[in-house]
């Protein structure tokens, strides 16, 4: 008898590459019947008129901080809008050394999705106290070297930079990061050095060091990067680059916004004229400027007295977010941030989104185009071989939607507004959500290396 049977839904088949109609069945955590058949089940999922799709695949996100709380926040916000596998530590940043990351999740007994995890380079600079304008020296970069030894040893999916966050990194300094593998099912991934008119330049620097290296290529949300009059040339250039070179792809989300903290560097002298933009387009997110536009005033107190607070940069061109979301290469990813609760939509509504503002309603790209690009895409990416498809054998990770309904909730000023049209989410075989409701949050579990296959 089977666990759960899903009863007329639609489902992606990506080797056929087309959605087919069928009955879904689950036991012991994995898909152990397609047809038209309803064999016996404990439990019978009416999914007339929905999609009966892999869970969706988040590939770069940014987990919670388990040192507040020892609390999920990003993670049920992922589980809700459909998420049941997540990667973090993107752009250089761990909050936590992962064999301490794997405790907590054990600690509080599973997490809401499952996770992989990325080394971060620039969390290690940081330790040593490297200053973001300079380079680090040869002695700092081999103890950093050792350092991400260490956390690919504990099972990293691979090694993330944050290059604009740090610019006294250089292309070497990279190329020798780098060099602390050479296995080729792992990922190395990059905010790049700079966006808008020096995009096009930071994108061919990270060309030069997929060509060099024998792991995967992950350009990080190409949206902020060149969504600001150069994303045509952009998409131009990588996938012109990709065609040489099959490990090299991006991710992108679907907001004309991005998020970071208002201290970087992102925000140095010069970013607005940069962006053709003025202080008015940056939002604050937590007190004292809840909410508050900036002015030049605003701005400055904020930079100086609170570096840490996220900002919202309204800086990107809608069509070409649209461009980007629909490239016949490319992952979509949400980048979610928060702190104290509150930041960017993206953490909360990035996937519905996609999948009713682009597919339904614009219609830039195909429903099955979307669901490759939120599942099979980036399972094939980490080698995560028994997920991301409907195929019997694979996980029982499952996302079931209403593709008239579905859409975000989330905005810029509450980003606790849940989506629609999620009926429900399943990890591991079991129900994580029900409509807008958290069944089971601790179904995930960590994902090591270990578990990435070859290509």
């Amino acid at each position: 008898m089977l666990d759960i049977l899903i009863v007329g839904g639609q489902y992606p088949d990506f080797k056929e590459y087309c959605m087919k109609r069928g009955n879904i069945g689950i036991k012991d955590g994995k898909i152990a019947y397609i047809g038209d058949g309803e064999p016996d089940a404990k439990e019978v999922i009416n999914a007339e008129g929905k999609i009966v799709s892999p869970g969706f695949i988040d590939i770069h996100m940014h987990e919670e901080d388990f040192h507040e709380g020892e609390k999920y926040v990003i993670a049920n916000m992922m589980l809700e809008m459909g998420v049941t596998t997540a990667v973090g530590g993107n752009c250089g940043i761990q909050n936590q050394d992962l064999s301490e990351f794997k405790n907590t999740i054990a600690r509080l007994g599973g997490s809401p999705v499952n996770y992989l995890m990325f080394a971060g380079y620039n969390t290690f600079r940081y330790e040593l106290g490297i200053e973001r304008y300079a380079e680090a020296t040869k002695t700092e970069q081999a103890e950093i070297r050792r350092l991400l030894k260490r956390e690919l040893s504990e099972g990293a999916c691979g090694i993330s930079f944050g290059i604009e966050y740090d610019p006294g990194m250089t292309f070497d300094e990279i190329m020798f990061a780098c060099g602390a593998t050479c296995d080729p099912r792992l990922l190395v991934s990059a905010h790049y050095r700079d966006d808008g008119n020096n995009a096009i330049e930071s994108i061919e620097e990270m060309i030069r060091i997929a060509d060099g290296i024998p792991m995967k290529f992950q350009i990080s949300h190409l949206s902020s990067c060149s969504a600001m009059g150069q994303m045509d040339e952009a998409l131009r250039r990588i996938d012109g680059a990709k065609a040489l070179n099959p490990k090299l792809d991006f991710d992108t989300y679907p907001y004309s916004a991005f998020s970071t903290h208002i201290g970087s560097a992102v925000f140095e002298d010069g970013c607005l004229e940069g962006w053709g933009k003025d202080y008015k387009d940056i939002l604050l997110t937590e007190e004292p400027y809840f909410n508050v536009y900036c002015t030049k005033e605003i701005f400055e107190d904020a930079r100086e007295k609170y570096p840490d607070m996220l900002a919202v940069a309204f800086v990107m061109r809608e069509e070409e977010i649209s461009a980007a979301v629909s490239d016949k290469n490319g992952m979509v990813a949400s980048d979610a941030i928060i702190k104290g609760g509150n930041g960017h939509p993206r953490a909360a509504g990035t996937f519905p989104r996609v999948l009713g503002k682009y597919v339904r309603d614009e219609k830039a790209l195909s429903m099955i185009d979307a669901l490759k690009k939120i599942s099979w895409l980036p399972a094939e990416r980490l080698g995560l071989r028994s997920k991301g498809r409907i195929v019997e054998g694979c996980d029982g990770d499952i996302t079931v939607f209403d593709p008239e309904t579905i859409r975000d909730g989330a905005t810029f000023t509450d980003i606790h507004i849940k989506p629609e049209g999620i009926q429900c989410v399943l990890i591991n075989g079991k129900k994580a959500l029900e409509g807008k409701e958290i069944l089971n949050g601790r179904l995930g579990r960590f994902i090591s290396s270990d578990e990435m296959g070859r290509d």
